[in-house]
């Protein structure tokens, strides 16, 4: 017998044998309390007496970040599932792509909640059904990597995970088409655009394609998903999405492929087997998992406002080329 654990809080939630996770049928392993009422009870006491000292628990559970207790709650749990940590770069995005259109005015209320709710509709509904999506056709390898997330714990059954994963995704395409009409599109752009970026997620984590099983391809696939889509969604909400700056943002998107790069770092004892961790490891970082955060959170602020400068930037210029057409 062997005991899966949590890299980060060494609490051992069930101990299994030796065969194969991936092995396993899945009701074995996930969307089932198959650690029983006790077993879990226990699990969580040990979880909570670890992360005590930390002080900081609870909201790594919230976060859907590495390392979290386990959590009950099952409100508490459909929200760790959506990891809204990874909210912020969408609704970032969305800023930028709002300033990018030299139309947005940043006092108007009705273009706030415009705005506000294009932010709502990348984040925590898209960005959420991506999440959700990706942890559920993950649930064998998180059994490794991260045996405390919802689905390999067996905290959320395979019922609410399905239901989860369209609720989100249909409520993030009804969002997109409302916001279509109430800005008086007469091409569903944002529609659209919701359907693509959609599809993008469901290849990205989903069989057959699994984009994310391709190494670059996959990586760009995310990094782009993160940079381009967000920034064309709040560009066409309020002004036009030009080719120019569709190509600018899909080059920007290169710098995403490197974070999904060191996003990987965390999953390193799941992929112990592929070659490229392998060199990751001895030629880049001397301890991934323990710096994967570190890298991401010196490194990020550096990228953001560098996007909201281009999006200022290309608004002013667009802003300058209306104001001379409008003169002649």
């Amino acid at each position: 017998m062997q005991a899966l654990s949590s890299p980060r809080t060494g609490v051992r939630p069930v101990a299994r044998s030796a065969r194969s996770v991936s092995a396993r049928p899945f009701g074995t392993v996930c969307c089932r309390p198959s650690l029983g009422r006790v077993a879990l009870k226990a699990v969580n006491k040990q979880a909570t007496e670890k992360e005590k000292s930390s002080g900081n628990s609870t909201a790594r559970q919230l976060l859907g970040m590495k390392g979290a207790a386990l959590e009950t709650d099952i409100w508490k749990i459909r929200l760790q599932l959506t990891k809204p940590v990874t909210w912020i770069p969408l609704i970032w995005g969305v800023g930028c792509g709002a300033a990018a259109s030299g139309n947005y005015q940043w006092n108007d209320p009705v273009q706030i909640a415009q705005l506000l709710a294009c932010m709502v509709m990348s984040g925590p509904f898209l960005t959420g059904y991506t999440q959700t999506i990706n942890d559920w056709y993950d649930r064998d390898i998180d059994a490794i990597n991260e045996p405390y997330r919802p689905i390999p714990s067996g905290r959320i059954s395979k019922n609410d995970v399905i239901a989860q994963i369209w609720v989100l995704l249909l409520g993030g395409l009804g969002l997109g088409y409302a916001l279509d009409t109430w800005v008086g599109h007469e091409t569903p752009t944002l529609f659209y655009l919701t359907v693509f970026g959609s599809f993008i997620s469901y290849i990205y984590s989903a069989p057959p394609l699994k984009l994310k099983q391709s190494g670059w391809a996959g990586n760009y696939a995310l990094g782009s998903s993160y940079i381009a889509l967000p920034w064309w969604a709040g560009q066409a909400l309020f002004g036009t999405l030009t080719p120019d700056v569709m190509a600018l943002t899909v080059a920007y998107s290169l710098a995403g492929l490197g974070i999904a790069i060191v996003n990987d770092f965390k999953s390193i004892e799941g992929d112990r087997w592929v070659l490229e961790i392998f060199f990751q490891y001895k030629y880049f970082l001397p301890d991934p998992i323990a710096n994967d955060v570190k890298y991401q959170a010196s490194a990020q602020p550096f990228l953001v406002f560098g996007l909201l400068t281009t999006g200022l930037a290309i608004g002013h210029m667009n802003q300058v080329a209306a104001a001379a057409a409008s003169a002649l």
